[in-house]
């Protein structure tokens, strides 16, 4: 990050409205800078190599080049960028195509837009986030996953600390949530990636 560590962030949306709205609503937060703003996926690859901002906030249905294909490529590019798609679409595909993709996080636009500058702090502090309804969807499909390649099932107790990741809580959040330690939600994660054969908790 650059200028005393504030955080440079790209919004790309087709909506020129809400593009805005979301621009003057992260302009007023004393941390977060707008580097630049995309209509599309295309013009959003570009302004990432020009700017090189440290979060975009990716919306998922644009005209040309897609969300989904715009974060892929952003991601392969510059993996140290981190993405969010801010969307109105609950679709599970689009969720699981996201975070193969390279995102981070994925909000759904039902979001109270304040809380879209909260996210793009967590997301540099290293955690994920998910729309809670989102990460039902994910949880789901990682059972069915799981259940395909004939894996051991998760533990109530693992249950309990993965829909905590899904929320975007970080160890020591869901250490204190669950009244565990830290090494102890740590280990209880490692069981979770090898049960459901996945390289890290993103």
């Amino acid at each position: 990050m650059a200028d005393g560590d504030r955080i440079r962030v790209l919004v790309a949306d087709d909506h020129q409205l809400f593009r805005r709205g979301l621009t003057m609503v992260l302009e007023a937060e004393d941390e977060i800078d707008v580097v630049g703003e995309a209509d599309d996926g295309e013009v959003a690859v570009a302004k990432v190599r020009e700017l090189r901002p440290d979060v975009v906030l990716m919306d998922v249905r644009m005209p040309g080049l897609d969300g989904i294909e715009a974060t892929r490529q952003i991601h392969a590019a510059f993996p140290e960028t981190r993405i969010i798609v801010l969307t109105v679409s609950d679709e599970q595909d689009d969720l699981l195509d996201a975070i193969k993709a390279g995102a981070i996080g994925y909000l759904l636009k039902e979001v109270s837009i304040e809380d879209v500058a909260d996210a793009v702090r967590k997301v540099m502090g290293g955690e994920s986030l998910l729309s809670p309804s989102m990460a039902a969807e994910l949880l789901l499909e990682l059972g069915s996953v799981s259940g395909q390649r004939d894996q051991q099932q998760l533990t109530d107790h693992e249950l309990d600390v993965l829909r905590r990741v899904g929320l975007g809580m970080s160890n020591e959040e869901i250490a204190r949530d669950l009244a565990l330690s830290e090494s102890e939600v740590r280990a209880e994660l490692a069981s979770i990636l090898a049960k459901l054969q996945l390289r890290s908790r993103i």
